[in-house]
């Protein structure tokens, strides 16, 4: 079973995600809306397959990476969620919610050994 098959997103803290978002648009050429961007691009294994990347800033605030204290969390795509939850379980790795599904994709949050939290995605 393949666990992680990429990164799915970036996310940050900053003191005015409205600004950093203008100013990654102005400077970097970023196409931001509300969420950020999404970097699209193709599968390594089947280019006619398309995947995307999201980059998103968040108010410095925000309780969204609890229970982790760092300014950052990372988005990691997977194939099978359900059956790499299972396998995280028996691995004695903290879970820290039950997988959502949304339109988009099933999420679901774990932590760390060092209590990074960390989202799952299966697109």
């Amino acid at each position: 079973m393949k666990r992680v098959t990429g990164i799915g997103g970036v996310f940050f803290k900053c003191q005015n995600p409205t600004a950093m978002k203008a100013w990654y648009k102005k400077h970097l050429g970023f196409d931001t809306n509300d969420y950020g961007t999404s970097f699209e691009w193709h599968q390594a294994e089947d280019a006619t397959q398309k995947g995307s990347t999201q980059w998103c800033p968040f108010d410095e605030k925000t309780t969204y990476f609890e229970p982790s204290k760092k300014d950052f969390m990372i988005n990691y795509r997977v194939e099978d969620l359900e059956k790499l939850v299972e396998v995280l379980k028996e691995e004695g790795v903290t879970i820290l919610d039950e997988i959502e599904s949304f339109d988009y994709g099933k999420f679901v949050h774990i932590l760390d050994i060092e209590g990074n939290k960390i989202e799952l995605w299966q697109p």
